[in-house]
């Protein structure tokens, strides 16, 4: 339909342009001695239409012409451009999908291209990586520093497979310039977090463990091992001073001390150090937070000297405990192991005799028959010693 109308308009045109040209008895006379050239006023008016036409030809060629260099160069750029972005999204494709060496390879084209060195660098760092090319991964992470805006990134990416390779220091100089240049979002603290794990730098582990706990950032059962291996560490055994013990225990947050784990840890460093009492102390109020089992343990390893008032209120306050608890086994090991302590030989024999009758595994069966055998020793029952020593040595 439209075809019609503009051939109507063409016509119509056309028609008008014929009455008003045969109405038309104008003259043009050009003269060039000794030339005279006459022209109807609708020729002259055609030709130089035709003139006009055929100049607007002419230079539009020649400005064509000359835009021709940067026409194919435009060109050329456009096509490494798709090209490079092409093999872009190849390496992204490659690498999420695990084909590594295609990821590298298309990396390597893809940053052919100014603007997507940076990035390919970084996936080529990744893909080299997994396939365990080390050398060939830090050639990329030097090639991804010529784009400072790809900083972080960078850095991220190299703390990431760092940390992957348990590379702990090298680990840690990323995590400080990470740092220094401000970069403190959730991922980065979880890749510092083991960083510092694997550089054994505990108080660090506890600091970033804690943060990242407010953030609901680690599942409790990895926060609560994090914080063990932590605390077990600044709780070793190795020689501390009364007061550098104090200062560890107390700079420890109190709902922690609380703990089984920590408490018992605790109070094996006092007891190594000679501070019975306040490693009693402590267990006592652990076992009135939690009960477990590792805490009673550490309050008989915890026991006073023989013959004095603390032994003797200790005794009374694992009585009071086996009131609650009549056949707790390890509650009623410590008992008779203070009362022998205490030479209280029948409620000893007793309490022995009791753990015995509920142990439920090995080890406190062979710290029954021990003990019951050192009862006997003292008592100069020679034959019951050695039978409970050999049933020692047999249990488990």
């Amino acid at each position: 339909m439209r075809f019609f109308l503009w051939l109507l308009v063409l016509l119509a045109t056309a028609i008008g342009l014929a009455v008003t040209a045969r109405f038309n008895p104008g003259n043009v006379v050009l003269f060039y001695p000794p030339y005279r050239i006459d022209l109807s006023l609708n020729f002259f008016l055609l030709l130089a239409v035709l003139v006009f036409l055929l100049l607007f030809l002419f230079i539009d060629a020649i400005r064509s012409t000359s835009a021709m260099p940067r026409k194919v160069a435009a060109y050329r750029r456009d096509k490494r451009e798709r090209e490079g972005n092409r093999a872009l999204r190849e390496a992204l494709k490659a690498l999420f999908e695990g084909r590594f060496g295609h990821a590298e390879k298309a990396a390597t084209r893809a940053a052919e291209l100014p603007d997507n060195a940076g990035l390919a660098a970084l996936i080529g760092a990744r893909a080299a990586h997994w396939m365990r090319q080390y050398e060939r991964r830090d050639a990329w992470l030097v090639k991804a520093q010529e784009t400072p805006l790809l900083k972080p990134a960078r850095l991220m990416t190299t703390l990431e497979l760092l940390v992957d390779e348990h590379k702990s220091e090298q680990a840690l100089e990323a995590v400080r310039e990470l740092n220094a240049s401000g970069t403190r979002h959730i991922h980065a603290l979880r890749l510092a977090l083991k960083a510092h794990q694997y550089a054994h730098n505990w108080p660090e582990v506890l600091r970033l463990t804690r943060s990242l706990d407010k953030n609901d950032a680690l599942h409790p059962a990895v926060s609560t091992r994090l914080r063990d291996m932590a605390y077990a560490d600044l709780l070793s055994d190795r020689p501390h001073d009364a007061e550098s013990i104090r200062r560890v225990w107390y700079g420890i947050p109190a709902d922690e001390r609380l703990r089984p784990f920590v408490a018992a840890r605790g109070a094996a460093v006092f007891n190594a150090n000679g501070l019975h009492d306040e490693a009693r102390a402590l267990i006592e109020k652990a076992l009135a937070a939690q009960w477990d089992d590792r805490l009673v343990i550490a309050y008989r390893h915890s026991a006073a000297t023989s013959a004095s008032p603390s032994l003797v209120a200790q005794i009374e306050r694992c009585e009071a405990w086996s009131v609650a608890r009549p056949v707790d086994p390890q509650l009623a090991l410590t008992l008779g192991a203070l009362c022998l302590r205490q030479k209280l030989w029948g409620k000893a024999q007793r309490h022995l005799e009791q753990a015995l009758a509920h142990a439920r595994d090995a080890q406190t069966r062979r710290e029954g028959h021990l003990t019951l055998a050192q009862l006997h020793e003292a008592l100069g029952h020679a034959d019951e010693a050695a039978t409970h020593y050999r049933q020692s040595a047999l249990a488990g």
